[in-house]
């Protein structure tokens, strides 16, 4: 099982958004059999074979065991991951494009560029996956307490001098390329 699934097909997206596969997703990180599955939840054994297959049609669920009870076989299943993300591309195919905004401290462009990190990693992640090789990243993630405008405009000013630095001092033009992306946004209230 998966950490993080994006989804990228539209069909996929709407499998996985539709309120009682949504659910189903979520019981299937214990895995169980539609038997199982329809006793935890409440619906027919019938409806919930029906939900499976469209998911599983999709690979959002994958066949974990069989079960052989005389000549029947139960399948069991689990979710293909813990957590699911739908690409932008999954809902459009021009999907929001950064290099489209030139106002570079909007909300517009950072989403857009949240949408291609999502595009990007998720592609690299299914090629390093099938290779059977690793991904390199990096991430970092913090809160900063800003007192004032001033302080995060200084803050800013010293960041993209310290990145220009690091840029200039490890870049070769013969290296292979990374994408660099550092966001600052205001952390919402619920998550304060």
């Amino acid at each position: 099982m998966q950490q993080v699934e994006v989804i990228e097909n539209a069909e996929a997206a709407a499998v996985a958004l539709d309120p009682v596969r949504t659910r189903l997703l979520g019981e299937l990180a214990v895995p169980a059999s539609a038997a199982g599955l329809a006793a935890r939840v409440g619906i027919p054994r019938q409806k919930v074979n029906y939900h499976l297959k469209a998911l599983e049609a999709h690979g959002l669920v994958e066949l974990a065991e069989e079960r052989r009870h005389g000549g029947i076989v139960e399948r069991v299943l689990q979710a293909s991951a813990v957590s699911y993300i739908v690409s932008p591309a999954a809902v459009s195919a021009s999907a929001a494009d950064p290099n489209a905004n030139d106002d570079h401290l909007s909300a517009g462009y950072l989403i857009a560029l949240a949408g291609r990190l999502v595009r990007e990693v998720a592609a690299l992640a299914r090629r390093a996956g099938a290779s059977g090789t690793h991904l390199p990243t990096l991430t970092i993630d913090t809160v900063i307490g800003f007192r004032s405008a001033a302080d995060r405009a200084a803050f800013a000013d010293d960041l993209t001098a310290a990145v220009l630095d690091l840029a200039a001092r490890y870049h070769h033009d013969d290296g292979r390329p990374h994408r660099l992306v550092v966001a600052a946004h205001p952390l919402p209230e619920e998550s304060a």
